[in-house]
C-alpha cells in the first residue's frame, strides 16, 4: 500500500533518539525534561485511597469536579482572576493533549499561527495536521528577546492564532508584563486566539512574576491558559494537565476533547484535587528548583562552558562555541557518547539551519547527578 503522508517532514522527536542514546551509552541524562527523584509519598497515598474509594469508573468529561474547583480557587489566590467551574476548565492527558486540541478545535486550511521558536516541538505537527500554516519568529541567542515589531509585520487576515510559552521550554526565557502588553495590543480588537502554554508557571526564579495571560483582561478574553500537573509535583509519567478559557472558546474545544479522549483518569484528579488543598505544594516549587539552579550552575562555574541563568522552567542553556566548532546536533551526540553525559541540541526547535552552539541541560535532578554531570563538564 502507498500513502501520502501528513507529516512527510516530521520524524522521530530529539527527545526519543537522546533518550535511546542515553540508555545505550549509560549516560546520565540531563536531556528529557522530568526529574529523577521520588514524587511526593503523600499523592501516591491520595492516589491509592481514591482507588479504594471506587474512583476507577470514567470521570466527568470536563474532569472531576472537586479538581476543578481546586483549580478555580488557585486562580483566584495567584492571579486575582476566575474561570467558572462548570464552563471554563477542562482536565486533560496532560498539556500536549491540551494543546493538541485547542488547534484542533480553532484552526482551518490556510489559517496562520505564529510561533516564537526556539519552540517545543508539539507546536507545528499540529498546526500542519489541521492546514494551518506556521509564521516564525525566530529568537536568537544570547538574549532571545522578541522583537515585536516584526510580530507585528507578521500579523494579517489570515492570522487565527498566537501560541506563547512562558516560562519558554526550551530556552528558560519568560515573557515580562511589557511584553504581554504588547501582545494584547497587538490582539486586541482582532479575531486572533492566544494559545499560552504555561506548564513552567511555578518554577520561576530570582524573584520574578510569573505573566499568566489570565492577568490581562483582553488577552484572557481571547486565551487558552494550559497547564501541567506533571511539571508542577513531579509526576509527569501521569500525564495530567488542563486548560482554562472562556466559555465560548472552551465549547468548541470540548467538541475535539470529547472524541479525544473523552476524559481523563479519574483516581489521579481525585488525589491531585486532595493534595491541592494545601497550596504550599505548588508555593515552594521556585525555591526548590532555583537551589538546583544555582547548585548546577555554581558547580560549573570554571568549565569552558558560558551561561546566562535560567529565568524559569528547569532547563539551563550552556553555550558551547569555547569548545568546539561542531554543530550543536553532532556536538550532543558526541558528548552522550564519548563523555557519557546527554543535553539536548537548540537547532532542533528552529524550522530553518541554526548556528548557534547552544545544548539544553534538565536540572530537574538528584544533587547527586547534578555534582556527578558537572564533574565531567568541568573536565571538557
Amino acid at each position: 500500500m502507498q500513502h501520502i503522508s501528513k507529516l512527510p517532514k516530521v520524524g522521530t522527536t530529539i527527545f526519543t533518539i537522546m533518550g535511546n542514546m542515553t540508555k545505550r551509552h549509560k549516560a546520565i541524562n540531563l536531556s528529557q525534561g522530568f526529574p529523577d527523584f521520588e514524587m511526593d509519598q503523600e499523592l501516591i497515598a491520595l492516589t491509592t485511597q481514591a482507588m479504594q474509594s471506587g474512583y476507577n469508573q470514567y470521570a466527568p468529561m470536563p474532569g472531576h469536579l472537586e479538581l476543578r474547583e481546586a483549580i478555580a480557587e488557585k486562580f483566584e489566590s495567584l492571579y486575582n482572576t476566575s474561570y467558572h467551574v462548570e464552563s471554563e476548565i477542562t482536565i486533560t492527558a496532560g498539556a500536549t493533549q491540551a494543546i493538541f486540541c485547542i488547534i484542533s478545535a480553532f484552526i482551518k486550511p490556510n489559517d496562520e499561527v505564529i510561533v516564537f521558536r526556539p519552540a517545543y516541538d508539539c507546536y507545528e505537527p499540529a498546526i500542519m495536521l489541521n492546514g494551518g500554516k506556521t509564521i516564525s519568529i525566530a529568537l536568537e541567542s544570547p538574549h532571545f528577546k522578541i522583537d515585536w515589531t516584526e510580530v507585528t509585520s507578521k500579523i494579517n487576515h489570515r492570522t487565527k492564532m498566537v501560541i506563547i510559552n512562558t516560562p519558554q521550554n526550551p530556552i528558560g526565557t519568560i515573557f515580562s508584563k511589557a511584553d504581554m502588553l504588547q501582545l494584547q495590543e497587538l490582539t486586541k480588537n482582532t479575531n486572533i486566539i492566544v494559545l499560552s502554554d504555561e506548564v513552567y508557571e511555578h518554577i520561576i526564579f530570582d524573584g520574578e512574576t510569573h505573566q499568566s495571560v489570565c492577568l490581562f483582561p483582553d488577552l484572557k478574553s481571547r486565551s487558552f491558559v494550559v497547564a501541567s500537573f506533571g511539571k508542577t509535583f513531579h509526576i509527569t509519567g501521569w500525564k495530567l494537565g488542563y486548560c482554562c478559557a472562556p466559555k465560548d472558546l472552551m465549547d468548541e474545544f470540548r467538541k475535539v476533547h470529547q472524541f479525544n479522549v473523552f476524559s481523563v483518569n479519574h483516581p489521579t484528579q481525585r488525589a491531585v484535587a486532595r493534595y491541592m488543598q494545601e497550596p504550599r505544594h505548588y508555593q515552594a516549587l521556585p525555591g526548590f528548583y532555583q537551589e538546583k539552579r544555582d547548585l548546577f550552575l555554581s558547580l560549573i562555574a570554571d568549565s569552558r562552558f558560558t551561561f546566562k541563568p535560567s529565568k524559569g522552567t528547569y532547563f539551563q542553556l550552556l553555550d558551547y562555541s569555547a569548545i568546539t566548532e561542531e554543530p550543536d546536533v553532532d556536538y550532543a551526540k558526541r558528548l552522550t557518547m564519548e563523555n557519557k553525559i546527554a543535553s539536548i541540541p537548540i537547532s532542533v526547535f528552529y524550522n530553518k539551519p541554526s548556528n548557534s552552539k547552544v545544548l539544553r541541560f534538565c536540572f530537574a535532578k538528584t544533587d547527586d547527578t547534578l555534582k556527578r554531570a558537572a564533574e565531567i563538564l568541568n573536565t571538557i
